[in-house]
């Protein structure tokens, strides 16, 4: 078990080493994420000995470096979200006041929608739905205890099943709706599922791409216990919905549109999978060829949730209206 005290001991000493961070950092699945150095905007030249004028280089701004203090703060931004939608499924109320705090006391934002789901029309998905929910509001809980002062406060978040809600623009995006159909998670327990399945996923390939910019390993553990533990959510959601895709196909169409929709928010590449493989087989576990789970970076998984259509809006939209929390611009308009 992590022990938060010496958590917060060697966040203090990574914060007073970032000074040197490298320039770059590598991301898994490829592609680097440029931290630090400013390049210089080469002028005109022109013939050898010709006395003209020369402009003067300009610096390019410098992206502010990414500490691990960030890179927890973006997830627990993740987190927030998830453990709203579970809770207000569960029980119809979401977290508390001091959960949504920022660590120096600031107040949280709002959360716009929410309800309780009448599971007693399946009792297994509703005891599916309360195990994620606890576990959403303990990492929650664990972030905000290993970030200390330096947690970020709740952003305004919208989970609202309603005609202006952002699970309708996202069933809409996905074509599992019409354009003048309304999306409700919480009217039944295949909803719900479907909601799940629009984050699920999304959490996962988060907290993939996220690991290899962690410099503690105490964080780098807990990030790949909360990896873990995503990762059973995502494949229990996957498991549940081709099931009972069997016998409501229109589960599985519906949850590869939104695979689809994933795939074309991120804006990079094909990369997303549905609930069916080939060959008759199912797909509960999306990998590459290797069968490892594939990584996001920040500005894809910032496309996803903001619902990023038009491929301009880098800060705010969907489901966090307001854009992310993160005192990083860097992370917080989600640049790569």
């Amino acid at each position: 078990m992590i022990d938060h005290r010496q958590a917060l001991d060697i966040l203090a000493a990574a914060d007073a080493r970032r000074s040197a961070r490298r320039q770059f950092l590598k991301v898994a699945g490829g592609g680097t994420l440029a931290l630090g150095g400013a390049s210089l905007l080469s002028g005109c030249f022109d013939s050898e000995g010709d006395d003209a004028p020369r402009p003067t280089p300009t610096p390019t701004p410098t992206p502010a470096a990414v500490t691990d203090s960030d890179i927890l703060n973006l997830a627990l931004n993740l987190e927030y979200l998830e453990a709203q939608f579970y809770l207000f499924a569960v029980n119809g109320t979401g977290l508390s006041a001091a959960q949504i705090a920022s660590g120096s006391g600031a107040a949280g934002g709002t959360v716009t929608g929410g309800a309780r789901v009448d599971f007693s029309r399946d009792p297994l998905v509703g005891a599916y739905a309360r195990e994620i929910a606890a576990d959403e509001a303990a990492h929650v809980d664990f972030l905000r205890a290993a970030l200390g002062s330096a947690a970020v406060a709740m952003p305004n978040i919208n989970i609202s099943g309603d005609a202006n809600g952002a699970f309708t623009a996202a069933a809409r995006a996905a074509g599992v709706i019409g354009a003048n159909e309304t999306f409700d998670p919480y009217a039944t327990p295949e909803n719900f599922l479907l909601g799940a399945y629009i984050f699920e996923d999304v959490g996962v390939t988060a907290y993939k791409g996220a690991a290899p910019l962690l410099s503690s390993k105490v964080f780098l553990e807990a990030a790949a216990g909360i990896l873990a533990a995503e990762s059973y959510h995502a494949g229990l959601v996957r498991t549940v919905l081709y099931a009972k895709g069997i016998n409501t196909p229109s589960l599985v169409t519906a949850s590869n549109r939104i695979s689809a929709a994933r795939d074309a928010l991120d804006q990079g590449g094909v990369t997303d999978q549905g609930l069916t493989g080939t060959g008759g087989a199912a797909n509960l576990v999306p990998a590459d060829a290797d069968a490892i789970a594939y990584s996001r970076n920040s500005r894809q998984v910032h496309n996803i949730v903001y619902l990023n259509t038009t491929g301009a809006n880098l800060n705010g939209g969907g489901f966090f209206p307001n854009g992310t929390n993160n005192p990083n611009p860097t992370l917080r308009v989600g640049l790569p």
